[in-house]
């Protein structure tokens, strides 16, 4: 588009066939300056749209890491929490196992401590009687 404007404006520039003769050095080099200025923009265009393509390729790179580094975290903390709550739940069945062999432990005191109990109840009885 940029092309056919200044494509226009040269057109536009360009003098009728008698006051040709008249156009100056100056305005000739003008013109050609114009010429290579527009050749130049059509250069810098190119390069401008290879950067913007670099743009839009790094961009969607990043967008894709993002989302598999995102997914990534996702399965890593699941896992971390499948985990988490597996030792926790391991840890409270050991110690739910010790108050069991604790009660056990402390029923079987108590037998023991009944049994010594009557046991001296008897001694006690029995040294009094004679």
């Amino acid at each position: 588009m940029e092309n056919k404007d200044s494509e226009s404006r040269r057109k536009r520039m360009k003098p009728d066939e008698e006051e040709e003769g008249a156009i100056s050095d100056s305005e000739k080099a003008q013109n050609e300056e114009l010429e290579t200025f527009v050749a130049g923009s059509e250069e810098v265009e190119l390069a401008v749209a290879h950067i913007l393509e670099k743009i839009e390729r790094f961009t969607q790179l990043v967008s894709e890491l993002l989302g598999s580094g995102k997914a990534m975290f996702q399965k890593i903390g699941d896992e971390f929490e499948e985990r988490m709550i597996m030792v926790h739940k391991e840890q409270i069945e050991k110690w739910q196992e010790e108050i069991r062999e604790l009660r056990i432990l402390d029923a079987s005191n108590e037998e023991a401590n009944a049994l010594l109990h009557n046991a001296r109840g008897l001694l006690h009885h029995a040294h009094v009687d004679s």
